[in-house]
């Protein structure tokens, strides 16, 4: 798990993003701020739809420290939680797909048009690199699979 940063109406906005051992993409949320609220809830989102993981790992960041240890608290669980940037490799290189769309652009004007153009780049990430499923017996291009996400 990491974040990035995004520039929305001047300003710059973090991008919690988190991503498996074998690089898939397991969740992201664009928020205003950085903080404890902001990771705490970011890690409620990635929990619910993905289960518990038994390992997260993280940059050196103090609000995620302190999320992860509530989220553990919360929920009795046990997440073996691992602090080092070098571990933290994979996600880092996964931000490449995101800054590559999002640099050349002027910006976003509002936050919602960001949190809605990189809901598209995510979805669309998440079809390259075969995330999606198509139903038996077919194969969709990445264009039918996203225009069948719409219908």
């Amino acid at each position: 798990m990491d974040e990035t940063y995004i520039k929305v109406s001047g300003q710059w906005k973090y991008l919690y993003r988190a991503v498996d051992r074998a690089g898939d993409t397991v969740d992201f949320l664009l928020t205003a701020k950085r903080d404890m609220g902001a990771a705490r809830r970011f890690f409620k989102q990635a929990i619910n739809l993905h289960g518990v993981p038994e390992k997260i790992t993280i940059d050196k960041s103090g609000a995620n420290i302190a999320a992860i240890e509530s989220v553990k608290a919360d929920a009795c669980v046990d997440i073996v939680l691992r602090q080092s940037k070098y571990l933290n490799n994979i996600v880092e290189q996964d931000h490449r797909a995101v800054k590559r769309v999002t640099r050349p652009m002027p910006g976003f004007k509002s936050f919602w048009s960001a949190r809605t153009i990189i809901t598209g780049m995510e979805t669309m990430h998440m079809i390259r690199k075969g995330q999606m499923h198509s139903p038996k017996g077919s194969t969709l291009s990445a264009a039918n699979q996203f225009y069948s996400l719409a219908a």
